[in-house]
Formats: C-alpha cells, sequence, structure tokens
C-alpha cells in the first residue's frame, strides 16, 4: 500500500480483525453489485470508501426525481442519467482509486453467468423476484457469495447465502422459484426512505467481512428489521436438500 493508501484506511488497518492483510484483500477485491436504487447506493458508497478495488454495477435505469427521497448516490442534477453513471460519479468523488464498471442493462441470466464469473462476491440489491433467483442461480452455479438485502414500506430483510458451504441455503431454498410470491415494489407500495440506507449498508458491511475475512458473516440466518418499532428479530434459515437450484449442484 502506498503512504495516502494507509492514511486512507487507517481506521480500518486499527481493527485487528482487518489490519493491513485485510485491507490489502479489500484492494485487491472485486464487488458485483446487481442495482443502483435505494439499496445499491449506500452498499456502493461504502464498498467504494472502504477501498474495494473493484466495482461493477448493473442497473438499466435512469435517475428520476421520485428516487431521490432514498437513493443517496444521485442527485438532482443528475436526473435522467443512466444511475450506474450517477452512482459511478458519486463512487468516483468519494475514492477515485476504486475501478468502476458501470453496465446499463437488466441483468438476465447470460450477463450473469458472465459477470458472476469474475466476482469475488455479488450484493443482490435489486427490486424483483425474477432478477434475484437469477442472481441467485449463477452465484450457486459459479460457487461466489451472495449478499441479500429487501426492503419495502417499513419492512427489511438481510441474510448472506454462500455456495462455498454445504449448510448455508440459497435464496431458492427460502423462496422456491415456483411459488407465486405478491410482488411489491416502491412504486406502489412506498418505502420509508432510511431503512434502504440501513439495509444498504448492513449489506456492504456483510460484502466487507466476507472479502476481508474478518467476523462471522451472516450465512444461514435471515434478519428481519420492522422500523417502525425499531426493532430486529432473526430466524435459522437451513438449507432445502430438494432446492431445485442448488441441490443439484451439491458435491
Amino acid at each position: 500500500m502506498t503512504d495516502d493508501q494507509l492514511l486512507r484506511y487507517s481506521r480500518h488497518i486499527l481493527l485487528d480483525e482487518i489490519g493491513i492483510e485485510g485491507q490489502q484483500r479489500l484492494l485487491a477485491a472485486h464487488a458485483l453489485i446487481i442495482g443502483a436504487g435505494g439499496l445499491g447506493s449506500p452498499a456502493a458508497l461504502y464498498l467504494a470508501s472502504a477501498g474495494v478495488g473493484h466495482i461493477t454495477l448493473v442497473d438499466d435505469d435512469s435517475v428520476d426525481l421520485t428516487n431521490l427521497q432514498r437513493q443517496i448516490a444521485h442527485s438532482t442534477a443528475r436526473i435522467g442519467m443512466a444511475k450506474v453513471q450517477s452512482a459511478m460519479q458519486s463512487v468516483a468523488a468519494i475514492n477515485p482509486e476504486v475501478t468502476v464498471t458501470p453496465i446499463q442493462a437488466r441483468a438476465d441470466a447470460g450477463l450473469l453467468s458472465e459477470l458472476v464469473a469474475r466476482a469475488d462476491v455479488v450484493l443482490d440489491c435489486c427490486d424483483n423476484f425474477a432478477t434475484r433467483h437469477a442472481v441467485n442461480a449463477a452465484c450457486v452455479a459459479h460457487r461466489k457469495p451472495l449478499v441479500s438485502g429487501a426492503a419495502i414500506r417499513f419492512d427489511g430483510q438481510l441474510t448472506v447465502y454462500d455456495p462455498r458451504d454445504e449448510q448455508s441455503p440459497c435464496y431458492a431454498c427460502i423462496f422456491p422459484p415456483d411459488t407465486n410470491f405478491e410482488e411489491a415494489r416502491c412504486a406502489t407500495m412506498g418505502v420509508f426512505a432510511p431503512l434502504v440506507g440501513i439495509v444498504g449498508a448492513m449489506q456492504a458491511a456483510e460484502a466487507l467481512k466476507l472479502l476481508s475475512h474478518a467476523g462471522q458473516p451472516l450465512t444461514g440466518r435471515l434478519l428481519m428489521l420492522d422500523a417502525r418499532s425499531m426493532e430486529w428479530s432473526g430466524m435459522q434459515v437451513p438449507r432445502n436438500a430438494a432446492c431445485s437450484v442448488c441441490g443439484a449442484h451439491t458435491s
């Protein structure tokens, strides 16, 4: 690390759980973020500020006035700009040393297979079940850890799926792809602005722990937040041996 990097990341280096070796892992790491909106915004900004060397952002949307209530990587001046380009500018303002690859496209199976294979950790910050299942399938296929977050109204969820761990469930173990879940979107249901910041920042925290080898990740545990009362609850989520996704990849 350079002298400037030692100074920039000094508060991480002071942590015994991270230190110089952990920070060097972050500098060499590649994080893939699916979605540059409410969850992806704080996740990208915290990964960049922490020194993750390469961040790939995937989102097909553009900045809209209604986004600005909660999507903190964007600004009024960037309305109409591609979200991945807007977020890239915000990342560069915080840490110009971070390499950002912006991809303005819908995350389909083909694109995800290519991108997930290159990443060290994947953050699911999208807002629909179809994309979540596609991201999960790619992570299972390439054995890459997946940090999954969700937020709607006043309710948030967070967990880690890690195909490298034989005991870890995948997203499809908990939300089977053949089940009809009601799609809940911010445009129709609303969302409490700081909630996406809380969940997105925690996604960044879990990704940083995985990359730096610090602490214990949330693998196998689902955290749920009721922001009305600001109360957390948690539950163990076991792997489904009959899962149509990760069951087929059991060694």
